[in-house]
């Protein structure tokens, strides 16, 4: 087990006209499951391929346990890897997939025989170790390239969207018995998804990217309660936060016929005449006074429902979600009334999208 580091770390790739990683400063606890996430193109991917030794680095460094591994061989790195496509041999049997790293390091047999099987009653794969990857379900392949990290037993282990490949029940299924794994084994991992739920359920610390810049990094509830700017509100969420630019008036900001009261204090942080004010669909009060809503979908999920539509603001058009009672949704053509709950807005500037402290 290690700690991993990001100092400064940057990647640009050949003829690219921006930075892939840019600078990244970025640490991971011993025994820590950070999982990195954003949308496609973020530098999610490549900022794990930089730390496995997949990808060069062309300023700054990466250390693991302390040491420089900036221009170490991947192989040296003391690192296992989880990928994608699970990259198993099809003509090994899962024993022998799982036990080939070991082998190519020249560990003998008895003490291979005995880490697979190990790692193959923590995964439950006891009964199909003289299988061979063709016979397995996605869900077992996953184990399968799961078991084959864990016997190397490295200082860190990195996963590159593993779940992907998985239908919707067995990656719920799946991510959770890979959280529980990693907390049994207390070994530093670093996790990529383009998930944010999936982000959100697994990680110790969830680290969002956006065009190769780390936007904000901190533990789940604190990303979703005080994003830092308005990409990380819009994007971690779901479903996502509504976000409103909306005037700036006497002891708030203007949302429709109604004024939303914001600190004076705050108000002068944004030293503006706009202001953009974001509210969790959870947040919206639905009845009574408030800004009109057109329903154009009802999503009913059992206790909750969320109900999608649009609402004029001056000239504007704004879709717009909030979760109401399940039992008793607004049919979709009805004009529903909505309002934040009080305290429960966000605000940012609407000059470069950073967030007012309240």
């Amino acid at each position: 087990m290690a700690t991993v580091t990001y100092d400064s770390a940057t990647c640009v790739y050949d003829g690219a006209d921006r930075l892939a990683v840019d600078a990244l400063d970025l640490e991971v606890a011993d025994g820590e499951f950070l999982v990195l996430v954003g949308p496609s193109g973020c530098g999610k991917s490549t900022s794990l391929r930089m730390l496995a030794g997949l990808e060069r680095v062309d300023a700054g460094r990466i250390l693991i346990g302390g040491r420089d591994v900036t221009g170490a061989a991947p192989k040296d790195r003391d690192i296992a890897m989880v990928f994608q496509n699970y990259a198993l041999y099809p003509h090994m049997t899962v024993g022998d997939n799982m036990g080939f790293a070991l082998k190519v390091a020249g560990v003998g047999k008895a003490e291979i025989r005995e880490r697979v099987a190990e790692a193959a009653r923590m995964l439950d794969l006891t009964d199909h170790l003289e299988r061979r990857p063709k016979a397995l379900s996605g869900g077992q392949r996953q184990r399968v390239a799961m078991g084959r990290a864990i016997v190397r037993r490295p200082q860190a282990f990195l996963m590159d969207e593993p779940l992907s490949n998985l239908d919707a029940k067995l990656r719920v299924q799946t991510r959770t018995q890979i959280a529980q794994l990693q907390r049994r084994l207390g070994v530093t991992t670093v996790y990529v998804t383009h998930d944010q739920t999936e982000a959100m359920t697994m990680g110790d610390r969830v680290a969002v990217l956006k065009d190769g810049l780390l936007m904000q990094v901190g533990r789940p509830r604190e990303l979703y309660d005080r994003p830092r700017n308005l990409f990380v509100a819009g994007f971690i969420g779901s479903p996502a936060m509504n976000l409103f630019p909306l005037p700036v008036v006497d002891g708030g900001v203007r949302l429709g016929e109604q004024v939303v009261p914001v600190a004076r204090e705050a108000l002068g942080r944004a030293d503006a005449a706009e202001v953009v004010l974001g509210v969790r669909p959870e947040d919206l009060e639905v009845g009574g006074v408030g800004l009109p809503l057109e329903v154009d979908v009802v999503e009913e999920l059992g206790a909750d429902a969320y109900v999608y539509g649009r609402a004029e603001l001056g000239d504007r058009t704004h879709v717009v979600t909030a979760r109401v009672d399940g039992r008793r949704p607004p049919a979709k053509g009805n004009v529903v009334r909505v309002a934040p709950r009080p305290g429960s807005v966000h605000l940012f500037r609407a000059a470069d999208g950073e967030r007012i402290a309240a």
